[in-house]
């Protein structure tokens, strides 16, 4: 079954979530604050693909929810709602190990999709490959079925997110990539968001494998096009 939670504490806006995510098939579990979140998402040891956060929420806001959540789970889906549309709201939800952010008001149709989305991402990350598919490129290993990325033979921690960006470019080494190929490649063809989440998710990804994320020496910029991956 495909298992989400919910938490907004809004009734309207987290019934509205919640029928419409029920009606395409999944399990829902919704809370109205953070602190419930937290509970459920901890008594039951992690067991769900996606989770869906708002922003304001009385006690522990949806940033402090989206850190401790992503500090147990590198691999589960987790999307960020607010009715802000300030960028900096959106990159710190991001930076904070979100993997997507809707802004309010949403339709149906964009909620279905961009959950749909995430999901098919956390289950690729469950499906084992027959194959051990290993790759490396300079102090770097890809692993694919583990979904692993070590660095002079020591782990990097990934969201999966960050996980497929990362082979996206190692297996197109010294490649100018745009940033709309980098996001149709990890978001899908149908996402609905702003093309700025690559951006977003490139400068957390430098934070974890450059030694200097300033001047970042794999994950370079191609200014006014893209990133490549520079072996």
């Amino acid at each position: 079954m495909k298992r989400i939670l919910i938490a907004e504490d809004e009734d309207a806006i987290r019934d509205f979530v919640v029928i419409n995510l029920k009606r395409v098939g999944y399990e829902v579990v919704d809370v109205p604050d953070g602190e419930q979140a937290v509970q459920v998402f901890e008594e039951s040891g992690g067991d769900f693909d996606v989770v869906v956060l708002d922003v304001m929420m009385p006690g522990l806001d949806g940033f402090e929810v989206c850190e401790r959540i992503r500090a147990a789970s590198n691999s589960i889906g987790i999307i960020m709602l607010s009715a802000k549309s300030q960028e900096m709201d959106k990159v710190r939800g991001l930076m904070t190990g979100a993997d997507d952010y809707i802004t309010k008001p949403f339709s149906p149709s964009e909620l279905v999709a961009r959950v749909d989305a995430i999901y098919r991402r956390v289950s690729l990350a469950k499906a084992v490959p027959a194959v051990e598919d290993e790759v490396s490129s300079g102090p770097f290993v890809l692993n694919s079925k583990s979904r692993t990325l070590t660095k002079n033979g020591k782990p990097v921690d990934l969201t999966q997110v960050e996980f497929q960006i990362m082979e996206f470019f190692i297996k197109n080494p010294n490649t100018a990539l745009e940033r709309s190929a980098i996001l149709e490649q990890v978001w899908g063809s149908n996402y609905y968001g702003d093309v700025k989440i690559v951006d977003v998710n490139i400068r957390r990804l430098r934070m974890k494998i450059e030694e200097e994320p300033s001047n970042p020496q794999y994950l370079q910029t191609v200014w006014g096009f893209g990133y490549k991956w520079a072996v």
